[in-house]
């Protein structure tokens, strides 16, 4: 099991005094020699979901060690005194926080994902409870994993204006904007 203290830092922490565009070029780089792809998580300390986000992880610690089996986890810090603007421009749009991308070990974006997505419907009607799925997660994990790339690159070419993307019609879980999450 990849322990914690194994994984390098830009895999553990949001921390805003970091280079995005250095920690990026070396997750590829551990990503193409370990044979899986990144996922970059945007977000932040001052982001709820994203420390929900770790609290599911340490509490299903399988899921955990598939994720870092598969991708090389790639935390960019986003905050009111550091945008990391110049970084978030080279990506697809962000709707809310956290967010994420999964990205091959050469560096191809191949999917941006609304994390709602990973969230338990409480109800028939579609609202979305407040606790992540374990089988939304593995499903995840099994789809996007580097093995599965070249079916993945395919299904994106064939997808109009190239973007994999699909958003959550419910969206209240990161719809709130940096300033609400800090407060929340």
């Amino acid at each position: 099991m990849a322990a914690n203290n194994d994984l390098p830092l830009y895999s553990k922490i949001y921390d805003e005094q970091r280079d995005p565009f250095k920690d990026a070029a070396a997750a590829i780089t551990l990503a193409k020699q370990t044979n899986r792809n990144v996922l970059i998580e945007i977000g932040g300390n001052w982001c709820t979901w994203c420390h929900k986000i770790d609290d599911f992880l340490a509490k299903n610690p399988d899921i955990y060690q598939q994720l870092h089996n598969n991708f090389v986890l790639l935390k960019v810090s986003v905050s009111d005194s550091n945008e990391n603007s110049e970084f978030m421009k080279s990506l697809p749009p962000v709707l809310g926080y956290p967010h994420m991308y999964v990205a091959t070990g050469k560096g191809k974006m191949i999917l941006s994902k609304d994390t709602a997505e990973f969230l338990h419907s409480s109800d028939l009607s579609g609202k979305l409870a407040g606790t992540y799925s374990r089988a939304a997660w593995l499903e995840f994990i099994d789809l996007w994993a580097a093995r599965n790339n070249a079916q993945n690159l395919a299904k994106k070419d064939q997808i109009s204006g190239g973007s994999s993307n699909k958003h959550s019609s419910n969206q209240s879980h990161n719809q709130g904007n940096k300033q609400s999450n800090k407060q929340g």
